[in-house]
């Protein structure tokens, strides 16, 4: 019996040391946090980083990116961040870039479209265009290789250590949207040079690579078209053939459902600020080829 009692008593006390080293090692460390601006951004994002680290995101889910202003929960997580990756030209980004540069002087901001080719003048007020860079480059597919080959290169300078990891996910997953572009290529081939409406000029780059005419219903910033304006646009739609009517429902749903009984198109909600981004794209792809 006293064998067992010295048996049990060095268990014991390997017991309690691994609680005593436990304690003493304390909590593990906080994950990593980049900070992006939108939703399709973090999607892009994660599929380089991983577990690496933790990203997130300055607009609130279900907000509208041109009345956007931030909780200060947001903004504190910056404080937090390795670096914050913008998209580039989104109106609230540029009112916000001077105030997170003054409260966060060292942090590392990278724009995450540069490199993008710009489709402007199609932002305007009831009806006129002005020389404004669309800023949806993330609606294209060949613009979200720009994207993410900029989103690596600010990883690798942010998060040195895992570099390999970070280069390995980057060549994976833009095979992935090699894939992803040539399936839409031959599938949208048929419909190369016809035409969509959209309320919201929201799918510019998508429209630019694959050869379609989007035809704006609505004005910018989601106000309604002087009714002249609107009947010549509605026109043109007719005799562009146009069957498809994107909208946006939480923004454009009032106006969309006014406009049902003129326009005789099918009616296709789209989100181009989801998180599920290639759900997203391909969601579009087929709305049209189904028309």
């Amino acid at each position: 019996m006293t064998r067992i009692r010295i048996i049990f008593r060095i268990i014991l006390a390997l017991i309690c040391g691994g609680w005593i080293f436990a304690a003493c090692a304390g909590s593990p460390p906080e994950q990593k946090i980049v900070t992006v601006s939108i939703e399709p951004q973090k999607y892009l994002l994660e599929q380089i980083t991983g577990d690496k680290v933790q990203v997130r995101c300055l607009l609130s889910d279900g907000a509208n990116p041109e009345t956007y202003d931030p909780a200060m929960t947001h903004m504190l997580n910056l404080q937090k961040s390795l670096g914050y990756l913008r998209m580039g030209n989104i109106g609230f980004e540029a009112a916000l870039l001077d105030k997170i540069k003054e409260a966060n002087p060292g942090l590392p901001i990278y724009n995450t479209s540069e490199g993008v080719t710009p489709v402007k003048g199609t932002h305007g007020h009831d009806g006129v265009a002005h020389e404004i860079t669309d800023p949806h480059t993330w609606s294209s597919v060949k613009n979200a290789k720009i994207i993410i080959r900029n989103m690596l290169n600010a990883m690798v300078r942010l998060d040195p250590s895992n570099e390999a990891y970070y280069h390995h996910n980057h060549d994976r997953f833009a095979a992935r949207l090699d894939s992803l572009d040539s399936v839409l290529t031959a599938r949208l081939a048929p419909m190369r040079g016809k035409a969509f409406m959209i309320w919201h000029p929201s799918l510019s780059y998508f429209a630019r690579d694959y050869g379609l005419e989007q035809i704006v219903i609505g004005g910018d910033g989601h106000k309604e078209m002087s009714a002249a304006n609107l009947r010549d646009v509605i026109d043109h739609a007719h005799d562009s053939g146009a069957r498809v009517f994107f909208y946006q429902k939480d923004f454009d749903g009032r106006q969309a459902s006014v406009l049902s009984d003129i326009i005789d198109a099918q009616e296709v909600t789209v989100n181009p600020l989801s998180y599920n981004w290639e759900e997203e794209i391909e969601a579009t792809a087929n709305a049209l080829v189904e028309q």
